[in-house]
């Protein structure tokens, strides 16, 4: 039987609860246990699938094609597991699945109620994930904080799960701030003190205390939270601010979380083998290499828009023993004045994915210059259709050319719906989702990169390349390199005569882990490091990097 870990946060929100569910997974993985990883949101939502990445940032995408929460991003990146729609789970998606079951009279005629019929089928999400997998560990984030009316459904469900399952099978980690007021000159046990009173009114008392801070604890902290929080003071875990989440595993080992976790959840101590984990966090201290590379996009007033992206982006540079500073660009601005104003120096740029017209022309424009100036670029979804849209409107010359989704009555629609989606009214769940074969034609920069004939990847998007264009954009230059096994879906792009410049329809960035960097991302990277030695552009005097600020993920 599979053992349950339920983490909840407190005080306030985007306090890493997700960082601190995945370091778990990390730390039993690393001990040759099993794990899977769900969250439950507490937005009405059935999922983030039609929410603006300005309210949640990027749209998590799994292999099976559910669009989730972008922790579950992280849940992958750290425990090396896939995560599936059993994975994801909001409060929309469970009234929704109570209702249809009132509708068809699985009820009987009774009254529908949270209790018992919500909580039942919150806990039955869970069941099912520990079914479905066989992990040895569900360990389960609760999104929001304790004392929102929203997540009072999951808490009093999560409540009642160690009745179900038993005692010894059920552990409450409750994540929460010390904060530190600096006119006072003290940091403050209080707040976390209020948040677990909150939770223990309604009937969970935590095992263990995981205690953000941004610094060291002061002496006596952990004894006064031990006896007015009622923990034993060992389960008292400090996590305090680190210069990347990749540490934090390696900081809640010291701090013993596994070793208390496996104790309360009665399973045997086994020798952690992190060794791995060590030599990356290393690899990111002793950089060779300084790049910097711009990220064309119009959500980047949040930066966790692109989170996936710039994780990416960062395994990539690991392997390769290089820091990169990431030039965050609104294609916006370009629109209005000019891409070499905010492209020029760059040593590689990224057109990201995105949806509706705002900003594309901008998109487009950072597109001309890099293939222009022989910059290195990816484009990632509609950085790809961006790109065919550059090159037919540049290149081939077609008058009017753009896509069918921004420019309805375009004369030239080089991205179009496919037959079959011509009638699609609703937005949420109805794209091309999930894990999709591709076939890569032999002696090209993808079958350099890939080393393989089919690969796998991730796909959203509701639009494709029309392929009535297909021969006119070849016979002028452009090279298809990946397509459906059939040969029907135009899946990547690439420019020969350029030193990178490759664009993919899907999205490679939610399947590179932190010791397995995808292999795009690798080659592109690689490209800049080129790109900026040909140029001579660092040196110890006029690099330019950013000093990466403690992390704060929700």
């Amino acid at each position: 039987m599979a053992k349950f870990v339920f983490v909840t946060g407190g005080v306030v929100s985007s306090i890493g609860k997700g960082i601190v569910a995945a370091s778990l997974g990390r730390l039993l993985k690393s001990r040759d246990y099993s794990v899977s990883i769900l969250k439950l949101d507490p937005y009405i939502n059935v999922d983030p699938g039609t929410m603006s990445p300005f309210q949640h940032g990027e749209v998590f995408v799994t292999a099976d094609g559910a669009e989730t929460d972008l922790d579950l991003g992280h849940y992958e990146r750290f425990t090396d597991t896939l995560m599936s729609r059993l994975n994801s789970v909001t409060t929309g998606s469970i009234y929704q699945a109570v209702l249809n079951k009132e509708r068809r009279g699985d009820y009987m005629g009774g009254t529908v109620q949270v209790i018992p019929h919500i909580t039942n089928e919150i806990k039955e999400r869970i069941h099912r994930v520990a079914k479905n997998t066989n992990p040895d560990v569900v360990i389960t984030e609760i999104g929001g904080t304790v004392g929102d009316i929203e997540s009072l459904p999951f808490l009093e469900a999560i409540r009642q799960f160690r009745k179900d399952v038993g005692r010894n099978n059920v552990l409450y980690m409750h994540v929460t701030l010390l904060p530190w007021i600096p006119s006072a000159g003290e940091m403050k046990t209080k707040p976390t003190q209020h948040s677990v009173k909150e939770l223990r009114s309604i009937g969970i008392q935590p095992d263990i205390l995981v205690c953000r801070c941004d610094r060291p604890l002061q002496p006596g902290i952990k004894e006064k939270l031990s006896e007015f929080c009622d923990v034993p003071v060992e389960s008292v875990i400090t996590s305090p601010d680190a210069n990347s989440i990749y540490e934090v595993p390696l900081i809640l080992e010291q701090e013993g979380l596994a070793n208390q976790s496996l104790d309360l959840l009665q399973l045997p101590q086994r020798e952690p083998d992190l060794s791995q984990w060590q030599t990356l966090v290393e690899r990111m201290h002793r950089p060779i290499h300084q790049v910097e590379i711009a990220i064309v996009g119009k959500y980047i007033r949040l930066s966790d828009a692109y989170l996936s992206v710039v994780e990416g982006l960062r395994h990539a540079a690991i392997a390769l023993g290089s820091e990169f500073n990431i030039r965050w660009v609104s294609s916006e601005d370009i629109e209005t004045e000019g891409a070499e104003k905010f492209l020029a120096g760059a040593n590689a740029i990224i057109v990201p994915g995105g949806f509706g017209i705002r900003g594309v022309d901008g998109k487009v424009a950072a597109i001309e210059y890099a293939r222009t100036q022989k910059i290195p670029f990816l484009g990632l979804c509609l950085g790809m259709q961006c790109s065919v849209i550059e090159w037919a409107q540049n290149i081939a010359l077609l008058e009017d050319a753009h896509s069918a989704e921004f420019v309805p009555n375009a004369r030239n629609p080089v991205i179009n719906l496919l037959p079959e989606q011509q009638d699609v009214v609703d937005l949420g769940g109805t794209m091309r989702l999930g894990m999709c074969p591709c076939r890569i034609l032999p002696n090209t920069l993808a079958a350099s990169l890939y080393e393989e004939e089919v690969i796998y990847e991730r796909h959203r998007h509701r639009y494709e390349f029309n392929n009535a264009y297909r021969n006119l954009l070849l016979d002028t230059g452009y090279m298809i390199s990946g397509t459906s096994p059939d040969g029907r879906l135009v899946e990547i792009i690439e420019y020969p005569d350029h030193p990178f410049f490759l664009a993919t329809q899907f999205h490679p960035e939610f399947s590179s882990r932190p010791s397995t960097p995808h292999p795009l991302f690798k080659g592109f990277v690689q490209a800049a490091i080129e790109q900026c030695q040909s140029e001579d552009a660092i040196s110890p005097t006029n690099a330019s990097i950013i000093q990466q600020s403690p992390v704060q993920v929700s």
